[in-house]
């Protein structure tokens, strides 16, 4: 592994979830809506939140908006999702990301966030792509969409590999996908509704 890659495994050794942000287009310019996600996202972040990522969007507004979240909370663990380019790199770099998450397997994407010196983890389904990335040397793969994954897969069959769950989970995947094996899960559609998030997450924050 490489510096990056080990700090993020540090990280899933303590850290069971990622929440993530799927900012709409008038989030980026209407200000009363914003500052309600900020007024959320504040108070799970003074609870212990610790790794958000923003879905990546090809608007100049998106640069602006997650910056504004780096500036907010520099000591979070703030990456992006939705990567499918490389200007979806490029703009990460641009803001200082500590990491990027792809939906699918890109090897070529792989390879120019690899180049960059910046940690981008892919999201796999199928045990084709899951063999090319680990001969990649990915150390840290997403499964996605977890309830959609190739069968023949078994994490437990790569004991080097930090995995993580995701697509369509909640607070309360949790304590499943980690007795399976997944190091931690990505908490998206189903962790904010409304501007609003989850509020068992709230208390699971509360309680861990």
């Amino acid at each position: 592994m490489n510096k990056k890659e080990d700090f993020f495994s540090e990280i899933l050794k303590n850290e069971s979830f990622f929440l993530l942000i799927k900012p709409e287009e008038n989030i980026y310019l209407n200000t009363s809506l914003r500052n309600l996600l900020f007024e959320e996202l504040d108070s799970l972040i003074k609870l212990g939140l610790k790794n958000v990522e923003i879905s990546w969007s090809n608007n100049e507004n998106w640069l602006n908006f997650v910056s504004s979240i780096k500036i907010k909370y520099p000591r979070i663990n703030l990456g992006s999702a939705s990567i499918i380019n490389k200007q979806s790199i490029e703009d990460s770099l641009k803001i200082g990301l500590n990491f990027s998450m792809m939906k699918f397997w890109d090897k070529d994407l792989f390879n120019y966030a690899k180049a960059k010196n910046y940690l981008l983890i892919p999201g796999i389904k199928n045990l084709t792509d899951l063999e090319e990335a680990i001969n990649s040397s990915c150390k840290i793969i997403k499964i996605y969409p977890i309830k959609n994954k190739d069968k023949s897969i078994n994490i437990l069959n790569y004991k080097n590999i930090d995995f993580i769950a995701a697509g369509g989970l909640s607070i309360n995947d949790i304590n499943n996908y980690k007795s399976l094996g997944y190091k931690s899960i990505v908490i998206g559609d189903k962790g904010i509704t409304n501007l609003k998030f989850d509020r068992k997450i709230f208390e699971w924050l509360k309680t861990n």
